[in-house]
């Protein structure tokens, strides 16, 4: 495992802590605020890390133990709409921390021949589990910093 992959991996075990410490605090109606015009709310991206890293984890399995498996895609937007994701955001957090456990010690344990496997989703084109733990590394950093931005300009 090369030092860059380490370093990705050590940012998906911290993101269930840092997400819980950026919205520590934040009340219903600043978790039901847009952290730009026309975006998600807090709450929204909370509960779109937990769906989307639930994703990013099945697909990273199946690349391991299927031969070149297609994705399948779903909706983020029309997820992110649904009436649970509305809820409140204590079960994403903690299906984050143990997911993020399990993740981590997936992505650890793996043979270096499993980082060149891939798979086809559709709307992206071939993808490799390298190519995936380096979006999902940044993917968390990434909504953080929206709700750290929003709690800035609100002054939070």
């Amino acid at each position: 495992m090369t030092e860059t992959q380490k370093q990705q991996i050590e940012a998906l075990k911290a993101l269930p802590s840092a997400l819980r410490e950026v919205v520590a605090g934040l009340s219903d109606a600043q978790l039901d605020t847009p952290y730009r015009d026309g975006g998600w709310t807090a709450r929204q991206v909370v509960h779109h890390m937990a769906d989307s890293h639930m994703q990013a984890y099945i697909r990273m399995r199946k690349i391991v133990t299927e031969d070149h498996p297609t994705i399948q895609p779903y909706n983020q937007d029309v997820w992110a709409a649904l009436p649970d994701a509305a809820g409140p955001i204590e079960p994403s957090l903690v299906i984050l921390m143990g997911l993020h456990a399990r993740w981590a010690t997936f992505l650890e344990l793996l043979p270096e021949s499993a980082w060149t496997r891939g798979a086809l989703h559709p709307e992206r084109g071939e993808v490799t589990l390298m190519s995936m733990l380096a979006t999902y590394a940044g993917h968390g950093v990434k909504h953080c910093g929206h709700i750290r931005s929003l709690r800035e300009k609100h002054q939070w």
